[in-house]
């Protein structure tokens, strides 16, 4: 960073107080200089929010900024879009803000009684019609002291709301820096983090699919009926489910056992075969009396017309269920994870019994997924990771309408896990965690690193391999696991169907985002 940045920084930063410190520089009431309070979101500083301030800062000496902290903003799904920190900072960059204060409580009414400004200036919106309950709430506390309220003017109602959902600003490298400094993070923390997942033991034990996808051109119709006819061209086969996992596992240098159940067919060899040449090491148990899962998609110039699946969902046995228990007892591993895609080997019945099997210090790690079938990831208790999508966090919390944090905040006290990251597909995601010290909930927001999505199916299971190699490697890092395993997601979304992501790939993402950090035009 250059000396102007720093400096920059320094007296931006400077501005940022908290409520006492603020309190202790401005003094008791009366003043020789008088101050002005302006609260909200701030969540984008658009043309309305200037106009408010500017004018707020001509009716008094010092202006104070206040602005409502992540936890307390509610009022869409997915926000703040941007996070508290960085608003503050953009927010103090301003020449006509004195001080910012980001408010640790849901409403300003605390730090109005705390600061007991002279003025608290309010948008004139506020006042077209009758005064809301909460204003009133505003009024009356500023009255207790001697303070007023001010409404300033406009004729321009901007919606940060409006600008975030139809026109969203890209501050993706500014949130990922922001992070990163708050963590004590360098670029070269996630390179040295990768170096050192090369070599981990995983255990993987979970549901084998294999994706087809049968490649086909239009023909037509027919004429009687309304059929749509097809021209054959060829057709695809890919280890997919809990397999993807453990081909992504290895790819990153892991050294991975996977244990799964398969029927005695065609797609048996050829997930053997297919994981083989990948390095994995496959102990399958074959069932007889159940197929092989096969998901066959139809395709017809790059649009899936139909799918069809072979498979058989019932409960795996009592003999099969040993067995698997006795291979998480008895194989050496640093990381056992738990891939569930609901097709036999994962239910209410079988779980506890395959937690139970897990030796004492081992890094435990589920993703249950729950596309077309029944499954609950809360099921999974006590693990140190989770990493479920949104629809499958609201699947488990029978939740459709709560917006996303406290989404997240319901499934990480419900599942009792150590670390929760959500999935949200092109919004990124959302991590919770517990830490020994300092706030037990930890939150971390990362968007995402898709450039050019091409399929999105498989980028969780990129994610999991990452997020789970990196925890262990980083002795529990969140951060580090959670920009790892999102660089891993968003670069599986740029290939069709299951593509093994390297660590070379995440390595050449990493330096790429880097460049954008630092302003470095691409040679």
């Amino acid at each position: 960073m250059s000396p102007i940045d720093e400096a920059s920084r320094g007296f931006v930063s400077a501005k940022i107080k908290t409520v006492d410190e603020l309190a202790e520089i401005i003094g008791d009431r009366p003043r020789d200089k008088k101050v002005i309070m302006c609260h909200g979101t701030f969540d984008v500083v658009h043309p309305g929010h200037v106009r408010h301030l500017l004018y707020a800062k001509s009716k008094a000496d010092i202006l104070v900024t206040s602005l409502t902290c992540d936890e307390f903003v509610t009022k869409a799904d997915m926000r703040p879009y941007v996070p508290q920190d960085l608003r503050a900072i953009n927010l103090a960059a301003f020449e006509m803000v004195d001080y910012v204060i980001i408010d640790p409580n849901s409403t300003p009414i605390e730090t109005l009684k705390r600061i007991k400004p002279d003025y608290f200036a309010k948008g004139y919106e506020y006042v077209d019609g009758k005064i809301p309950p909460k204003t009133q709430e505003e009024i009356n506390t500023l009255e207790s002291f001697g303070g007023e309220i001010i409404f300033t003017p406009g004729d321009i109602v901007y919606s940060s709301s409006y600008i975030i959902e139809n026109i969203p600003p890209d501050i993706s490298t500014e949130k990922l820096l922001l992070m990163m400094r708050n963590e004590g993070l360098t670029f070269q923390s996630f390179r040295d983090v990768l170096e050192k997942t090369k070599g981990l033991r995983v255990h993987v034990v979970g549901d084998t699919i294999v994706d087809s996808y049968t490649k086909c051109s239009m023909i037509g119709g027919m004429t009687k009926t309304p059929t749509m006819s097809v021209r054959f061209e060829e057709k695809v086969d890919y280890v997919g489910g809990a397999g993807v996992v453990a081909k992504h596992l290895r790819a990153a240098g892991a050294d991975v056992t996977f244990s799964t159940v398969l029927g005695e067919d065609s797609y048996s060899s050829f997930v053997l075969e297919d994981l083989k040449k990948a390095g994995v090491n496959c102990k399958p148990i074959i069932d007889p009396t159940r197929p092989t899962t096969n998901k066959n998609a139809i395709v017809a110039n790059d649009y899936r017309l139909l799918k069809v699946d072979t498979l058989d969902n019932r409960s795996i046995g009592d003999k099969i269920v040993g067995q698997l228990c006795e291979a998480i007892a008895n194989i050496e591993a640093d990381i056992v994870v738990f891939s569930d895609f609901r097709h036999g080997i994962f239910n209410k019945h079988t779980i506890p019994d395959l937690i139970a099997a897990i030796p004492e210090g081992i890094f435990k790690v589920a993703d249950s997924q729950v596309a077309s079938r029944w499954g609950n990831i809360t099921e999974f208790q006590e693990f140190d990771l989770i990493t479920p999508n949104e629809r499958e966090a609201r699947f488990a919390l029978g939740d459709q309408d709560s917006v996303v944090r406290p989404l997240a905040t319901e499934l990480f006290k419900r599942a009792k896990c150590k670390t929760l990251i959500l999935k949200l597909g092109p919004r990124g995601i959302l991590t919770y965690c517990t830490r020994p010290e300092g706030d037990p909930r930890t939150l971390i927001n990362v968007d995402s690193f898709a450039e050019h999505v091409v399929d999105a199916v498989g980028s969780g299971d990129a994610l999991l391999a990452y997020a789970s190699l990196a925890m262990v490697a980083s002795e529990g890092n969140e951060a580090i696991a959670s920009v790892l395993g999102n660089i891993a997601a968003g670069i599986e979304c740029e290939f069709d169907a299951n593509h093994e992501i390297t660590p070379d790939l995440v390595l050449r993402r990493l330096a790429k985002i880097e460049r954008q950090a630092h302003y470095i035009k691409e040679d």
